[in-house]
């Protein structure tokens, strides 16, 4: 009896050891489960903010509506201008500085050689001469002035350059550039200004607040297309 009775008792120490151990395991899976669950909640909202945040970044959504923008009527300025080169490397070197006609300029002589740095946003640090930013706008270029006494947010205003670059019909030739107030004021209460060089003529549309919308829109309305020198880099 006390052989059977000590082999009973292994068998139940055994049996309850292997139970143990399941309801060990049993627990660790579980724990294992409950921890991807967590990843793949973790993981999903990563995505959807990534998604939510590239949507919020598109040119539509950024700053504030076209109605809050307050933006003028684009203008209709008629000039001369188209290949009038002046400064270095010109028949006319000591033509340096150019009195335009508005504020900011939206056709006119202008430097020779257009900035080719690739670049899409300036601040007063490292912005190109106007001169030379004129002859962008002779290339089909649309440039957004603002002014920088007044306009701080640089983060906005480089999506906004990387976004405007982007729109098809920019073709990649978007700028935004800080105005150099020495060469005039802008209207008061419009830190914002539109500029397009289109065939017709050239174009401003000053704004009192930065609206995406509106960039979007004025681009489709004076596409790269529309410039004075089509094909030009």
């Amino acid at each position: 009896m006390s052989n059977k009775r000590a082999s009973q008792d292994r068998k139940a120490r055994l049996a309850e050891i292997q139970n143990q151990q399941k309801a060990k395991e049993r627990k660790v899976k579980a724990g294992i489960a409950a921890g991807c669950a967590v990843l793949l909640v973790g993981l999903g909202a990563v995505v959807l903010y990534a998604v939510n945040d590239a949507k919020g970044k598109q040119l539509p959504n950024l700053g504030v509506t076209v109605a809050a923008a307050s933006c003028d009527a684009p203008t209709t300025d008629a000039g001369g201008g188209t290949g009038e080169h002046v400064g270095p490397g010109t028949n006319k070197p000591n033509e340096t500085t150019v009195k335009y006609t508005t504020v900011p300029p939206s056709h006119g002589p202008h430097f020779a050689v257009p900035d080719v740095s690739g670049r899409d946003f300036y601040t007063a640090a490292d912005r190109p001469v106007l001169e030379t930013l004129v002859h962008n706008l002779e290339h089909g270029y649309t440039i957004l002035w603002y002014d920088g006494s007044k306009v701080k947010d640089t983060a906005l205003l480089k999506d906004v350059a990387d976004q405007g670059n982007k729109l098809p019909q920019s073709s990649g030739k978007f700028k935004v550039v800080e105005w150099d107030a020495s060469r005039g004021a802008f209207p008061a209460g419009k830190p914002y200004a539109l500029v397009h060089w289109a065939k017709d003529a050239g174009h401003r549309q000053m704004c009192g607040n930065l609206s995406g919308q509106a960039v979007v829109d004025f681009v489709k309305k004076y596409p790269e297309s529309d410039t004075q020198e089509p094909g030009a880099a």
